[in-house]
């Protein structure tokens, strides 16, 4: 496990002693809690948009394949 060395904004920290004195946990394990938390978040806005940057790379071959599908005739 790491050591970390933080300054914290006094009114976030304020915020942080109100909510921990309504929770049986420890600061340091709601401060892991809260960047695993915010991590994830991050992960996500990343994926989003790499998926996006994809998307548009493929998508005018992907109409193409889609206008060709749709001139097919089926037949039953």
């Amino acid at each position: 496990m790491k050591t970390v060395s933080l300054k914290i904004d006094n009114s976030i920290y304020d915020d942080l002693e109100s909510v921990l004195a309504n929770f049986k946990i420890s600061r340091n394990r709601y401060i892991n809690d809260a960047i695993r938390f915010y991590n994830d978040f991050q992960k996500r806005q990343i994926l989003e948009i790499e998926l996006e940057k994809e998307s548009k790379l493929v998508s005018s071959e992907s109409m193409k394949v889609l206008g060709e599908f749709s001139e097919l005739d089926y037949v039953d």
